[in-house]
């Protein structure tokens, strides 16, 4: 086992160009695997995956297969059976309560974190839908096969649990946040999040996307957006957001921020 480790460390390589090679103005929603370059470098992005032994990365490596995120991708319905758990490599997929034809977002997932691992505690039904917000690369492996692989390595299991359960908080903490903080906390809370998640201080974001995330009206996102761009915390550009002073950004958050920050660190 330990010879096969090198091997299955350079396939678990997520090449970000390859997670960038789409074909213009095609917007796909289903989640067909997609061949990408031969790797070049030796080791992994996501978060989950890369605390986990050289013994247990191997095992579970053997059922890993590469996938490209693009936008607008559905990976996961309420009520329905996920085939699949998607440990993120690069890009930002985003968590929707749907309820009463009315979508709620209640987390974003990125290179710390795996679509459907809430699975391996709840059963095999999805209680949320998962959208791909900015386009990237996961590597997926079989629901029954990633359960089979914790039962045989149980540290596997501890990972991901501990996942599941800051990822539970950060459901939770949205919900909290929503009712007792402004709207310029929640705002910098989820730019925030956002970029630890995506890796990067750029977001492909607009006031539209925001305004529908946090449930607040679009004039109200533009004028906060304003503010803080005055303040020099961050710079807009047309669909792309430059965070630009983090430090400023972070003391403008609500306390939400540091502790799910804190939370997904401990992971």
């Amino acid at each position: 086992m330990t010879d096969h480790v090198p091997a299955v460390l350079e396939a678990l390589d997520g090449s970000r160009d390859a997670a960038l090679t789409q074909v213009s103005g095609t917007r796909p929603m289903l989640d067909r695997p997609v061949k990408v370059r031969p790797p070049t470098r030796s080791f992994v992005k996501n978060a989950i995956l890369a605390r986990l032994s050289l013994q247990d990365l191997a095992a579970v490596g053997e059922f890993l297969e590469p996938i490209v995120l693009r936008e607008r991708m559905i990976l996961q319905e309420p009520k329905r059976h996920l085939d699949y758990v998607y440990f993120i490599e690069s890009g930002l997929v985003s968590l929707r309560i749907v309820a009463a034809e009315s979508i709620l977002e209640t987390a974003v997932i990125g290179h710390w974190g795996a679509v459907g691992a809430s699975l391996l505690v709840v059963g095999h039904l999805s209680t949320h839908q998962s959208v791909v917000l900015f386009p990237g690369n996961a590597h997926r492996i079989g629901v029954e096969d990633l359960r089979r692989v914790t039962k045989e390595r149980p540290e596997i299991r501890e990972h991901l649990l501990r996942y599941v359960q800051a990822l539970t908080l950060h459901c939770a903490q949205t919900g909290l946040c929503g009712v007792r903080h402004d709207r310029e906390q929640r705002l910098a809370s989820w730019l925030c999040l956002a970029s630890d998640a995506l890796g990067a201080h750029v977001l492909p974001v607009t006031h539209d996307y925001l305004s529908f995330a946090l449930g607040l009206r679009r004039a109200g996102v533009t004028e906060t957006l304003i503010r803080f761009e005055e303040q020099r915390l961050i710079r807009k550009m047309r669909g792309v957001l430059q965070i630009h002073e983090r430090k400023g950004l972070e003391q403008k958050a609500c306390g939400c921020y540091k502790l799910l920050s804190g939370t997904y660190a401990l992971v």
